[in-house]
């Protein structure tokens, strides 16, 4: 198991052959890798969890609150 960053796509990065997404995370956007996942399963809107960089697995919002709030109990999550 891994610990991993929750974020919602913004959009899909010009170029690099559809394998960045902008994420916003906490309220900032990074550069997210989605080449890991299914191509084509991602879309803005959609929520993702990041390891270092790599969007690992698709989730939805409630998987995301999850993800946040185990962050938190480690101390490292954004408070609400």
């Amino acid at each position: 198991m891994c610990l991993g960053i929750p974020g919602r796509v913004v959009r899909m990065a010009d170029g690099y052959h559809g394998q960045i997404a902008l994420v916003d995370v906490s309220g900032e956007t990074r550069k997210v890798n989605i080449g890991m996942l299914d191509e084509g399963s991602i879309a803005p809107g959609d929520w993702v969890i990041i390891h270092m960089g790599f969007a690992v697995e698709k989730t939805d919002e409630s998987g995301a609150a999850e993800a946040l709030a185990g962050l938190r109990l480690l101390g490292r999550g954004e408070e609400s």
